[in-house]
């Protein structure tokens, strides 16, 4: 899809948890679809470190009004991704992301009412953690 490029903000990846002990790491992503989409219709997130799928129950997802599993988006009718809005999302993974630069991957599967097939949206950057100074900016 056109919005591939996108789908991954580079510069957002942070730890989460603890600093002396992470116990995960987040990054913000966009929608790879040219509307918005109620999460309901997001099928699959799937993140990957240098091409290792992390598993899915360790992936939430947060469009700004608290995170969810990806379970728990199959029945998030009354919630909504908007087209060019920063999402979050977060990972379990001890230890947070790995130092040094490294590839970060993510597909988006959609159900897109119109097409008889699944969207599927994918972003692969080298990416690090981001500068404490460009994290709190």
């Amino acid at each position: 899809m056109m919005f591939d490029k996108y789908l991954i903000e580079a510069g957002s990846v942070r730890n989460t948890g603890p600093a002396e002990a992470p116990t995960g790491f987040a990054f913000e992503a966009k929608l790879g679809y040219y509307r918005g989409l109620t999460l309901s219709m997001v099928e699959k997130l799937d993140v990957a470190i240098d091409g290792n799928l992390l598993p899915r129950e360790a992936v939430r997802f947060d469009e700004g009004r608290g995170p969810l599993t990806l379970d728990e988006m199959e029945t998030a009718y009354d919630r909504r991704w908007a087209f060019g809005a920063k999402a979050t999302i977060l990972v379990e993974h001890p230890g947070g992301f790995p130092a040094g630069e490294h590839e970060l991957s993510l597909t988006e599967q959609l159900r897109i009412s119109y097409l008889p097939f699944p969207a599927v949206n994918s972003d692969t950057k080298r990416v690090k953690l981001a500068e404490a100074a460009d994290a709190a900016a």
